[in-house]
């Protein structure tokens, strides 16, 4: 059974720990069980941020991502695990300094993440993020910091020129319709 004040308790009792490692197991358990987390979450039926938990040192937030939805590459400032419990994201990795100068960031691997599936990304990571998939995916995200109010970057989609990151513009891009967002 998955309960959130629990999972938030076991994260917060591994943040003195110099590897988020164990972080990472406890999101891994929580997401083995896409069902219990179903039950405790609610089924996620539109796209949206639901905020669990947020304190200096831990942000916790659930996250539903709109079928066909595609980010902007962006970073967390800090570190970030992700936990899906639902649908299928696929991430795209970039680093600084491209080859061709007009775009000072370029692809640089990327990872496919499934129900149950978990990684765990660095605080110098810029990523960007599909779902693929014809419906609503939904993950869990642990952030070892203040998520909500840490300044952060975005890249221009067509530029891939760095800019402040606008949530207001991610927000515009979660409410979006499929075949909008997959026009984009």
């Amino acid at each position: 059974m998955f309960s959130v004040d629990q999972f938030i308790a076991d994260l917060r009792a591994t943040l003195g720990e110099r590897s988020r490692q164990p972080m990472k197991e406890i999101v891994k358990r929580a997401v083995s069980d896409p069902a219990a987390v179903i039950r405790a979450l609610g089924e996620p039926d539109k796209p949206g941020v639901k905020v669990l938990h947020a304190s200096p040192e831990l942000t916790v937030i659930t996250l539903a991502w709109p079928a066909m939805q595609v980010t902007w590459p962006h970073n967390h400032n800090m570190s970030a695990i992700i936990g899906m419990y639902g649908g299928r994201e696929d991430n795209v990795f970039w680093k600084r300094g491209g080859k061709d100068a007009r775009f000072p960031i370029e692809p640089a691997g990327g990872e496919a993440l499934g129900t149950g599936d978990v990684t765990l990304l660095g605080p110098d990571i810029v990523h960007s993020v599909t779902n693929p998939l014809g419906r609503i995916s939904a993950a869990i995200h642990v952030y070892d910091g203040p998520f909500l109010t840490v300044e952060r970057s975005m890249w221009d989609a067509e530029t891939l020129h760095e800019q402040p990151y606008d949530a207001a513009v991610v927000a515009r891009g979660l409410n979006r319709a499929p075949a909008e967002t997959a026009a984009r």
